[in-house]
C-alpha cells in the first residue's frame, strides 16, 4: 500500500444540491416539525432548543435523560497492519494497551505543541480503528492526519455514512435497556455490531454532559425511526429532545473543554488541563519535542464563579488586583446549579482556588473567586 491516503480515502464531499449552504441531519425534518428553533453550528442546521427551552432540557439530562443529535460530528477510520504505529505517531496518548471495544480520549497536536484537535479513538479490531472528531474540524483533521499517515494504513473520512444520537443522564441505561440487550458495560467501552429497538448501530458508553450515558450510531435511514423509538422508550422516564444549548451548559457545568474556547492550536494540552490524553514516555509523537519544552505551562485552564452580577461570557479580561491575569474562554448560567460559572486562561500562580478575580465584561467588572473544575460532578447512587 502506498504512503499516505489509499485511493478510498479521499474526503468525501455531503451529498446535498450545491445550491444548500448549510448541511443537513438525517433528523433536520424531524427537528423542524417538532419545535426545534434551528440555527448554524459548524456548517449544520441543527436546534439549539426545543419550546421546552434551554433550562427544561439541561435539567432534564441532569435529573432524567436527554436525547440529542449529534450527527454533525465526524468518523474517520484508520485501517491496516500500521494503523496502530500511525496512531502512536500522530496522536498524543497511547493505544499499544488498548483492547478491541474499548474508547480512548487523545489529542492531535501540531509541531509546537498547540492542540489541532480532541477526540476519541475507538478500537473495533485489530488494525482498524475509528476517530470520532469534532464537526468544525473535520476537512482540517482529515487533511492533517492524511498527510502524516504512512505504510500500511488506509484512512478514511466516513462521516457521511452515519448518524450519531446521544441519550444521556441518570436514567439513559434504563431506557436503553429497555430496547437493547447490547449495552456497553463500562464507561469509555464500546459494542460494534449492537442493535437498539431492532435497528443496527456501534453503541458507545460515552458522552459530553458530565452524566451517565450512550453514543449510538446508525445508518443514515434508520435516524428517524431509531430517535423516535428512544423517545418513545423514555416518555416514562422524564426524556426530553435537547438541543445545542443545553449540550453547551452540560459540558460547561461539568468543566468539560471545547476547542476553539479552552483550546486551539496556540493552546498545549498542559495549559487546558489535559496531560491525562498526553503520554511523554511515549517513544515519539508530533508536538513531543515542543511539549518537553512547556512541561511547566505559565498559565492554566481554572474554574471561577461568579460572586456579583451578571455572566461572564468567552474572552473577558480577568483581574486581580487591578492587574490582568488572564481571560476567560466560557461563561454562563448554570442551570442546575443555579449560578453563573465561567472557565479562563489564568497566570499560573493565580490558578488555584479561592482567589477573588474581577472580570472585565464589557467595562463592567463583575466579582468572581477561582475554583477547582468541575462545577458540577454526577450523584454517585
Amino acid at each position: 500500500m502506498r504512503h499516505g491516503f489509499c485511493k478510498k480515502a479521499k474526503i468525501r464531499k455531503n451529498a446535498q444540491p450545491e445550491s444548500v449552504m448549510e448541511k443537513r441531519t438525517p433528523l433536520f425534518e424531524w427537528h423542524s416539525s417538532n419545535g426545534g428553533r434551528m440555527v448554524s453550528f459548524a456548517g449544520y442546521s441543527l436546534p439549539v432548543q426545543y419550546e421546552t427551552g434551554v433550562i427544561a432540557e439541561h435539567n432534564a439530562v441532569r435529573k432524567n435523560a436527554g436525547l440529542f443529535d449529534v450527527s454533525h460530528m465526524a468518523e474517520f477510520t484508520l485501517t491496516g497492519k500500521d494503523a496502530l504505529r500511525n496512531l502512536g505517531l500522530i496522536f498524543t496518548n497511547d493505544f499499544t494497551n488498548m483492547v478491541t471495544g474499548r474508547v480512548r480520549y487523545t489529542l492531535l497536536c501540531n509541531e509546537t505543541g498547540g492542540i489541532i484537535d480532541d477526540l476519541v479513538v475507538c478500537k473495533m479490531d485489530e488494525g482498524r480503528y475509528m476517530l470520532v472528531v469534532n464537526a468544525a474540524n473535520r476537512e482540517k483533521d482529515a487533511a492533517w492526519i492524511g498527510k502524516k499517515i504512512s505504510g500500511d494504513c488506509c484512512f478514511e473520512d466516513v462521516s457521511d455514512d452515519w448518524a450519531q444520537i446521544a441519550l444521556q443522564g441518570p436514567q439513559s441505561q434504563k431506557i436503553l435497556a429497555s430496547v437493547s440487550n447490547t449495552i456497553p458495560s463500562k464507561y469509555y467501552t464500546l459494542i460494534e455490531n449492537g442493535s437498539a429497538a431492532g435497528i443496527p448501530c456501534i453503541i458507545s458508553q460515552t458522552g459530553y454532559t458530565g452524566e451517565d450515558g450512550f453514543e449510538l450510531y446508525c445508518k443514515n435511514n434508520d435516524a428517524v425511526l431509531l430517535w423516535e423509538k428512544l423517545l418513545d422508550a423514555g416518555k416514562n422516564a422524564g426524556l426530553l429532545p435537547c438541543g445545542l444549548g443545553c449540550r453547551d451548559t452540560l459540558r460547561l457545568e461539568a468543566g468539560m473543554p471545547l476547542w476553539g474556547h479552552e483550546m486551539d492550536e496556540t493552546i498545549t494540552p498542559f495549559e487546558a488541563g489535559l496531560s491525562f490524553g498526553v503520554k511523554m514516555n511515549k517513544p515519539d509523537f508530533i508536538g513531543k519535542t515542543a511539549l518537553e519544552k512547556k512541561f511547566r505551562p505559565s498559565r492554566l485552564r481554572t474554574g471561577i464563579e461568579i460572586t456579583g452580577r451578571g455572566i461572564a461570557r468567552e474572552k473577558s479580561a480577568v483581574y486581580s488586583g487591578g492587574v490582568q491575569i488572564g481571560i476567560t474562554t466560557s461563561g454562563t448560567f448554570c442551570p442546575y446549579l443555579e449560578k453563573a460559572c465561567a472557565m479562563a486562561l489564568l497566570d499560573a500562580g493565580f490558578a488555584k482556588p479561592g482567589i477573588a478575580v474581577n472580570i472585565d465584561v464589557r467595562g463592567r467588572m463583575i466579582e468572581g473567586v477561582t475554583c477547582t473544575l468541575p462545577f458540577y460532578k454526577k450523584i454517585i447512587s
